[in-house]
This record gives structure tokens, sequence and C-alpha cells, in this order.
């Protein structure tokens, strides 16, 4: 349920964007970010630093794809986003006894500090590479195709693409680190 929360924006702006184009996918995606750090507020007591960074990066390049009737703008948003959650996990290798991930799932999963450490990293550059990623297929991906039918690749990309390169990052580091969970000791 948590996963369909966290994409409730991008479904959002998929479906507008299939129904009524890029302008309206673009204000339906801000709006939708908006509710989705309000009802997270509202259940959890508590701001989800995903949401916030997400929300005020929608909000500055959606409104500026809006203002500007420009729809380039709101194509850098997935990689800004990922790289500020890159620079945010690279920079934790760096400051404090623990990674941002170890941080965030130290409590849930028990992990050597060396495999926190390389788990970080790889987060960290696969967030790099998604946002190259990303201003690859937006910006020079087939430019001999029309705008509009780019702007449907970039979006199908988006959608699809990351979301697909994730679930399989995801899989992948979960193969990795299976084999060094510590278990927790049983109560007697």
């Amino acid at each position: 349920m948590k996963l369909l929360f966290d994409f409730f924006p991008l479904l959002l702006f998929f479906a507008a964007f299939k129904m009524y184009g890029i302008y309206t996918a673009t204000a339906v995606a801000m709006i939708a970010s908006i509710l989705q750090v309000a009802v997270f507020r509202h259940r959890k007591g508590r701001f989800e630093t995903m949401h916030l960074v997400t929300l005020a990066v929608i909000t500055f390049f959606g409104g500026m794809t809006l203002l500007f009737q420009d729809p380039n703008f709101i194509k850098w948003k997935p990689s800004i986003v990922n790289w500020i959650f890159s620079v945010l996990i690279l920079g934790s290798l760096f400051v404090g006894k623990k990674t941002a991930l170890e941080r965030v799932l130290g409590s849930q999963l028990k992990l050597p500090d060396k495999v926190w450490r390389n788990v970080n990293l790889a987060w960290g550059l696969f967030f790099l590479i998604a946002g190259l990623l990303n201003i690859y297929v937006a910006f020079y991906y087939a430019p001999e195709l029309d705008p509009q039918t780019r702007t449907n690749i970039w979006v199908n990309f988006k959608v699809f693409g990351l979301l697909g390169l994730t679930f399989a990052f995801t899989v992948i580091q979960m193969f990795f680190i299976y084999k060094y969970i510590e278990d927790k000791p049983k109560e007697k």
C-alpha cells in the first residue's frame, strides 16, 4: 500500500498526460504531490523527506513548465530529484557514523557496516545514473522525431523505464544483501 501511495502522483501524472497532455499532467502531479505530503503528515504526524524533496522540485519545475508553457522544465524534474538523492546518499559516506540508508532502514535490517557502505554507494550511483538516463531520453534520444512523439517517449520512460530500472535494481540489491543479513537474537 505504501508503494502505491509513494507513486500516487506519478500514476496520476501518467493518466492525465494520456488523456489531456503534458500541461494538465504537470498541474495534476503538482496537486497530487501536495495532497501526498498533506495526507502523510495527517496520518503519520511527520513529513517524509522523499515526499518533501519531490514536492519542492515538482513545484518549481512544474510551475516553470506551466508559466512558460515549455515541457522541457518538467523533463528535468526526475533528474533533479534523483541527483538530490544521490548527493544525500553519497554524502552520507563522508558525514556521520551511519550511511543514509542505514539511518532509514537500520531499524528493520541489520547488516555489517561494510555492506551498508557498499549498498549506500550502489544506490547513490544508481540515482546519479538514473538522472543521466532521464536527461538522455528527454533531450537527446531520437532527435529526428517531432517534439510530441519525443515527449510521449519520455513520459513512458519516466513512468515505466525509471520505475522498472528501480525495481530491477532493488531486486539485485536484495540478492546482494541477503547473505549478509544478521539474524536477530531469539527471545527465550
